[in-house]
């Protein structure tokens, strides 16, 4: 009798793009199944050109990459050294709300008492709600790291975090590593046909070489194109540019000047028609201007983002990257799925692309191998799935701008209801009187919990009326306890932390 995993039995996936989106999905999914090991049911392949440059916009995860580059088996000191990687704590919103120098913070740490007991209505200023529940903030604005020396790879024990790496060196670490230790066999070469097998089918590609490819499984990872499900497939972009406004965005990459600081969070500062990133990596910053073309000229935009870098960098030229806000509803179809921006694209406001498709390489990680049968139903779910997740990251990405109270032209239409999700528009209602709870989001992972929705709406001064919830207000000793719980783990943590800069530099030579 034949034993399952002989490679007569393999079904073969092949990935047509590399950049982040190819290598990362062929990881995950090789380091599930160990392919690089005799008995494994799956053959991966990716094909990718040689000359198409890849758009690397952000350069931000979310924590969900912790675990995803400990289970593909990467050291985590190596992405470090290799990708000019920084820990990453949180965002800090600058100018978001009134434009005069105010800011917030979406710490990744969750308040102390989460899922047990609200601490916002205990609160004499809802606006210090980040501070009075967690102590990350603190932690960010001294330039702190999220762990000591002490603490080993990975862990999380002292503070939740994920990382601001060089996206172009960490898929060129991938690839190596996909090569060498995962199994993954690589082709450079250009597709030149795409056959199909009916409407919703592909039957195989053929390559400039001549060869061609069959699977079982293709995976479009060719970016804004969409070569397979877009382009031959025909499945179209649903444009979200009525709610999410910017379409452009203009990248630097800025050296650091003498005695610097390595900034271990995202720094989003409003402008005048978008806003601009500032990540810090180990080697320079990420730096970087998102903005809207119906209400900012580029020639104004790049003036906007040179003055924000500074004199001293005034020789460098922005790269210039188009894109709509959208995504595909039907991601998967028949037996081809989409990944990364062949997927979809919104801006890098909260580092959802590399979350995005971790979390679609990992659903293509356990629905592998599977019969031909169970597609409809595997294609089905992660729709719906992938569906709910879109929507859910552009009601909470709209949430930054529904509530300024900035006066510009691009504000005031982003406060206009009819550019509002309805899904929001009920959130919100909600809201109003009790504030958002684990209860309000119905998915097993959310990608976005209560607690990010709680940091943005109390961080720009939304204020529930608690008073219709008394009930809230019966546990005044629990929650002052909480409260100054996290002075004194606040003070611990200031103290115990190092520097984020010498933290990186003292654990790279040991």
């Amino acid at each position: 009798m034949k034993q399952p995993g002989t490679a007569s039995e393999k079904q073969r996936i092949v990935i047509v793009g590399g950049g982040t989106a190819g290598w990362l999905t062929a990881a995950i999914v090789a380091a599930k199944h160990n392919i690089d090991k005799g008995r494994c049911a799956l053959d991966i392949t990716l094909v990718e050109a040689s000359d198409i440059p890849t758009v690397g916009v952000g350069e931000g995860t979310w924590p969900t990459m912790r675990n995803t580059l400990k289970d593909i088996g990467l050291s985590e000191k190596e992405v470090f050294r290799q990708c000019s990687a920084a820990f990453k704590q949180g965002g800090k919103f600058i100018n978001w709300v009134h434009g005069n120098g105010d800011f917030y913070y979406h710490p990744f740490t969750v308040p102390l008492g989460y899922g047990r007991i609200e601490l916002a209505p205990y609160l004499d200023n809802i606006s210090s709600f980040a501070t009075a529940v967690n102590f990350q903030q603190h932690v960010c604005e001294k330039n702190l790291a999220p762990r000591t020396l002490s603490d080993s790879e990975y862990s999380s024990a002292q503070s939740n975090y994920a990382y601001h790496l060089d996206a172009g060196a960490f898929a060129d670490m991938l690839r190596t590593f996909c090569k060498e230790k995962l199994g993954v066999k690589h082709l450079v070469a250009t597709v030149e046909h795409i056959h199909r097998t009916g409407e919703d089918a592909i039957d195989c590609i053929t390559l400039n070489s001549g060869e061609s490819l069959s699977a079982d499984l293709f995976v479009d990872c060719s970016g804004f194109r969409s070569l397979l499900l877009g382009e031959t497939l025909g499945e179209k972009m649903t444009s979200t540019s009525d709610v999410l406004f910017n379409d452009t965005a203009l990248a630097l990459h800025v050296p650091y000047e003498d005695d610097y600081e390595i900034k271990p969070y995202t720094q989003a500062t409003a402008q005048q028609a978008g806003w601009i990133w500032d990540i810090g990596l180990t080697s320079r910053r990420g730096v970087g201007h998102v903005f809207s073309s119906e209400f900012m000229q580029e020639d104004r935009a790049c003036d906007t983002l040179m003055r924000y870098v500074g004199e001293a960098h005034k020789s460098l030229t922005p790269r210039v990257i188009k894109f709509e806000s959208g995504y595909r509803k039907t991601l998967w179809k028949g037996n081809c799925v989409a990944v990364g921006l062949a997927a979809g694209f919104v801006e890098p406001l909260e580092a959802t692309a590399l979350m995005l498709i971790e979390i679609s390489a990992r659903y293509i990680a356990e629905q592998m191998p599977m019969p031909v049968s169970a597609r409809p139903v595997v294609s089905k779910r992660f729709n719906e799935q992938m569906n709910y997740r879109w929507q859910r990251i552009i009601d909470f990405l709209k949430l930054h701008y529904v509530l300024t109270e900035r006066q510009e032209p691009y504000w005031q239409a982003n406060k206009d209801p009819l550019t509002i999700p309805d899904s929001l528009k009920e959130d919100m209602e909600i809201w109003r009187y009790r504030g958002p709870q684990i209860a309000d989001f119905s998915a097993a992972i959310e990608l976005f919990p209560a607690a990010s929705y709680q940091y943005v709406l109390y961080g720009m001064g939304f204020a529930p009326d608690f008073s219709i919830h008394s009930h809230l207000n019966k546990m005044d000793a629990t929650a002052q306890s909480l409260i100054n719980q996290n002075q004194l783990i606040t003070e611990q943590k200031m103290q115990a932390l190092p520097n984020h800069r010498d933290y990186i530099e003292q654990w790279l030579s040991a």
